[in-house]
């Protein structure tokens, strides 16, 4: 035996010993390491699942993302009336609602605005992008001491699978950390479908074998597993994570009703033109889908907004397909009496300034942007708070993100003020200093 391994994690020595047995006996060697989040004994017991305290108005959510830093000035907010290095190159058109306009850019949310909740007093610090991102999807600002969890993976945590689907998908990956589970366990991290929807031949990775397997080697396999984790009382809580991790995904497997819900080719063509055939356009048709399928939460991330130079080209570019894609999503889900019940959040990790730099872009700028809201509770046709006459401060009715996000999980009948029991038995709030903005809500 080589020098320093420990005798009790070689092999058998009892040539009659089977494999399987083999298995069994040296499966410890690595389970802790291998648990979801490296667990410690006790952790998974100080996170069971919590039943809702508060009655939810809303069933799911889907986030957009846009990484890097939406112009609020350029789209949601803006200033026709200021000098022309402030409003920018784009016109402003009238939405739906009185008084209120939107870009040239947002032709078709323009039509849509009467739906909306537009939260153009949204405010914070934190100017640099991974800071500003861990800001607005957490709600917490970034600690060198912890990394917060997600708000896929609270609400993951918080309510559990229904339907046999995961309770946080993400389309197509999760491309950041900020939208990763942090101090919870890895358990409640989001489902990554892999590949685009818009791509020909779109198929979820890992979603079912690629083999054939009779209905007798499957369940020689699961029993194997179950054997596997059997016995281990030391590790007993890592153990029952484990197995509802895996518990979860034979359901997907074995769930047709939960597969077909990935199967974004069952769309008729109108519909998937109707929503765009574009990269945002499909992620947002399947977020639809997975919505009304049973899935929780869906993150949407869409990068490539950090235009520090030529805003002008880069915008005329880029918004289009999402002012299409989201203005689409909107009706579709008013329309099967879906929105009423659906939270849809489109949002940013800031702003940009108010003036246009000398390379005809904008730079980054936390102090005043925007944030979409739709349905869930949310009130249709509410453009709530106003910047100054150049966007670069809130005017009036400042949010914090703490606000927005205590907001978002209240309306899913999750109590804000609870608190979450991280590594080392440190109990942390879901929202730190968050208010619940009722006057956004119905």
């Amino acid at each position: 035996m080589p020098e320093g391994v420990d005798p009790s994690l070689s092999g058998p020595s009892d040539s009659n010993c089977s494999r399987r047995s083999f298995l069994a006996r040296s499966a410890g060697v690595g389970l802790a390491a291998a648990l979801p989040g490296h667990l410690l004994p006790g952790q998974v017991a100080a996170q069971v699942l919590h039943r809702p305290r508060i009655e939810p108005k809303a069933q799911a959510v889907i986030q957009i993302y846009l990484g890097g830093g939406l112009s609020h000035i350029d789209t949601f907010d803006p200033k026709p009336d200021a000098p022309i290095d402030v409003r920018g190159p784009f016109r402003s058109i009238p939405t739906k609602v009185d008084d209120q306009r939107f870009s040239e850019l947002c032709r078709q949310l323009a039509k849509v605005a009467d739906k909306l909740t537009v939260v153009r007093s949204m405010t914070h610090t934190e100017a640099a992008h991974q800071r500003g991102a861990h800001n607005m999807l957490t709600g917490y600002r970034p600690s060198p001491a912890i990394v917060y969890p997600s708000f896929g993976s609270v609400v993951s945590h918080e309510l559990g699978v229904r339907n046999d689907l995961p309770p946080y998908v993400c389309i197509p990956r999760v491309g950041q950390p900020d939208l990763g589970t942090g101090y919870l366990s890895s358990a409640y991290g989001a489902f990554s479908v892999g590949s685009e929807p818009a791509s020909a031949g779109f198929s979820v990775k890992d979603l079912g074998s690629k083999r054939k397997m009779d209905a007798d080697r499957i369940n020689r396999r699961r029993r194997l597993l179950e054997e596997l984790d059997a016995g281990f009382a030391a590790h007993a809580d890592g153990v029952r994570a484990t197995q509802a991790f895996y518990q979860q995904a034979w359901k997907l497997i074995d769930s047709p009703k939960a597969q077909e819900a990935f199967k974004i080719e069952k769309e008729d063509n109108k519909t998937r033109d109707r929503y765009g055939r574009t990269t945002i356009g499909q992620r947002l048709l399947l977020a639809r889908r997975l919505v009304g399928a049973g899935v929780r939460f869906v993150a949407v991330p869409y990068g490539g907004w950090d235009h520090h130079n030529n805003i002008s080209n880069a915008l005329r570019r880029r918004m289009p397909p999402v002012d299409q894609a989201l203005a689409a999503l909107i009706a579709d889900l008013d329309k099967r009496s879906m929105l009423d019940h659906t939270m849809v959040i489109l949002c940013s990790e800031f702003g940009r300034t108010p003036r246009i730099n000398g390379t005809n872009g904008r730079d980054h700028w936390p102090r005043a942007f925007s944030v979409i809201a739709a349905g869930g509770g949310f009130q249709r046709g509410l453009f709530y708070g106003t910047t100054d006459p150049n966007g670069s401060a809130p005017d009036s009715s400042p949010i914090s993100p703490a606000d927005f996000a205590a907001t978002m999980f209240h309306q899913l009948g999750i109590d804000p003020t609870r608190r979450l029991m991280s590594p080392g038995d440190r109990p942390i709030d879901i929202v730190r200093d968050g208010k619940v903005r009722r006057d956004l809500l119905v």
